[in-house]
């Protein structure tokens, strides 16, 4: 028997606590609070009063689960609030000083120059949870009303029409059934709904999916990042100091780099980013980051340090050619969702802002004409394209399909299309997605099982270098155990046979968070998928790179995850 919910009616639905929604919410508020004062003022037109504006976020707080590298380009977050320095925007340093190198397995070969799209003088260093958490403050004190700790899991249609979310149940047990603290979900239901998920969204992917958002389009691509904060020693620890890093520990097949920022109060923020096209099934992008910080160059940096903090995420790198249509009957699509993201520069806070404030612009010319279908909010799309951040994605739109060939083709590909505005042989660049990437071991490795060399395992020392355990404890990250697993894996017998013979389960590898374990039986040699769910960061990439798209990721009961603080 379906379960009696409660409905909650709002003008305008913000899906997601990330910097998109917020910047949207933020500007919407403001644009309706010009809009009536100058109907007051000219003594014409209608006022919109009593606009109700909600925003739901999965995490326990605003921020708890964002994470980025991060340079802010300051752009979109001056055009929303001129003066954020002095209302306190908590940025780490104006970028002072930069470098690009490339990393052999010992040494450093330093670029003469600053390639043109990584020059960040201007830019400011940021933490994405503490930007974030500070923006939602200020969006709260705009009148918007914000729900932490409640997960959108279904979207709600009345024909092809978004009408709204329905939030997830809480007090549900492994078998599930309802605990004495059961809570039901809640439907809210909204004019105009605003998909702004982050990265792989479990709501935005089904709805592109439902509608056929994406028919044309090249698939959305993506790279891991994992990530620590670290207190070093005031000697090694400059803030404003940014470096970028090619090659080791990465194969020159596989697309992604390193990243070494410089913080306040002796932080130093240190990833690397790991394309998910990746060949390798033994590929481990968070082993590939324990390898990356045993490099004399980053060794010595983070020496005498202690870690502070671990975090892993996804980010789109597909490009132009695979935002999908962002605009439909009901809703729009703003941020990392829709692809919005400039792999080029590896920047997308200000596209995520600007993206979600042309949505804003968007929806109050649809309150004030009640028209919210999709031909009215295509005006949004019309508005992207046509903006400076639109402009930017078109000009590095076949930046990372460049890459396929390896990393000194793309290089080369990417320094012709830089000067050709992103043209390169053919107008667009075609792209398959991650998960067919990956070769079977006997391809890759012959009859011949790899060795451990050859599968880049490492030992962890526990001072530099951390297992995955120990990195997820310092994620923070909380489940309620008594749940029913969030990551889904459709059919276990995959697993058990085709997987583990033709690639020997990559999920337990490319997870950055130890949730996949295959138990062997010492007796009888069977082996066991134990999923240890509550050690999950939320970074989607098991439902990215799976290569039976077996994995299937969705929210768990709200509030559960990473608890980032300065990430």
């Amino acid at each position: 028997m379906e379960q009696e919910r409660e409905i909650m009616e709002v003008d305008i639905l913000f899906v997601g606590g990330g910097v998109a929604c917020l910047s949207g919410a933020l500007h919407l508020s403001n644009l309706i609070a010009e809009h009536n004062k100058k109907v007051e003022q000219e003594g014409k037109g209608e006022r919109l009063d009593e606009i109700m504006i909600a925003l739901l976020e999965k995490g326990t707080d605003i921020g708890s689960h964002n994470i980025s590298g991060a340079i802010m380009d300051p752009v979109a977050l001056k055009e929303l609030i001129p003066d954020f320095l002095e209302k306190g925007a908590p940025v780490e340093s104006e970028v002072t000083r930069e470098e690009v190198c490339v990393l052999t397995k010992k040494g450093r070969i330093k670029s003469p120059v600053t390639p043109p799209p990584l020059k960040n003088h201007g830019n400011y260093i940021v933490s994405l949870s503490k930007l974030s958490n500070w923006l939602g403050k200020v969006v709260e004190e705009h009148g918007v009303d914000i729900f932490p700790g409640f997960a959108g899991i279904e979207i709600l249609f009345k024909g092809n029409r978004v009408i709204g979310v329905r939030t997830g149940d809480k007090g549900i047990d492994p078998d599930g059934n309802k605990k004495p603290n059961f809570e039901p979900g809640i439907d809210l239901h909204a004019k105009i709904t605003v998909f702004g998920e982050g990265t792989r969204g479990s709501l935005t992917k089904g709805l592109v999916k439902t509608l056929k958002l994406d028919e044309g389009k090249n698939p959305q691509t993506y790279v891991a990042g994992v990530k620590e904060v670290w207190e070093v020693p005031e000697e090694r620890s400059e803030p404003g100091q940014v470096v970028h890093t090619m090659g080791y520990p990465l194969k020159s097949n596989t697309y992604g780099g390193g990243f070494i920022y410089g913080m306040r109060n002796n932080m130093v923020s240190v990833g690397l980013l790991t394309g998910l096209d990746y060949e390798d099934p033994f590929l481990d992008p968070h082993g590939e980051f324990q390898k990356f910080k045993l490099h004399p160059f980053v060794a010595e940096i983070l020496k005498d340090g202690k870690l502070v903090q671990y975090g892993a995420k996804t980010a789109p790198v597909g490009g132009y050619f695979s935002i999908p249509k962002i605009a439909f009957d009901g809703g729009v699509i703003v941020g990392d969702s829709a692809s919005l993201f400039i792999s080029q520069k590896i920047k997308g806070i200000h596209i995520a802002m600007k993206s979600g404030m042309l949505a804003a612009e968007t929806i109050l010319e649809a309150l004030l004409r009640g028209d919210f279908s999709a031909a009215q909010l295509g005006h949004y799309q019309t508005s992207l394209y046509e903006s400076y951040i639109g402009k930017e994605l078109y000009k590095v739109r076949n930046f990372h399909q460049a890459f396929q060939k390896g990393l000194w083709a793309g290089l080369t590909k990417a320094g012709f299309q830089y000067i050709l505005g992103g043209r390169i042989l053919k107008g667009r660049l075609y792209a398959e997605p991650d998960f067919v990437h990956q070769k079977k071991v006997a391809d890759l490795y012959g009859a011949d099982s790899p060795t451990d060399g050859q599968k880049g395992i490492i030992k962890f020392d526990g001072k530099r270098t951390f297992d995955k355990e120990s990195d997820v404890y310092y994620s923070a990250t909380i489940h309620e155990e008594q749940q029913p697993a969030h990551l889904k894996i459709l059919d276990l017998n995959i697993c058990y046979t085709e997987c583990r013979e033709q690639y020997q389960n990559p999920c337990t590898r490319f997870c950055p968070a130890n949730v996949y374990e295959m138990e062997i039986d010492e007796k009888t040699g069977k082996p066991t998928m134990k999923l240890n769910f509550s050690n999950c960061v939320h970074c989607k990439t098991c439902d990215i790179k799976d290569p039976y798209e077996n994995i299937t990721w969705v929210p768990p009961e709200g509030g559960g995850g990473p608890k980032y603080t300065i990430m």
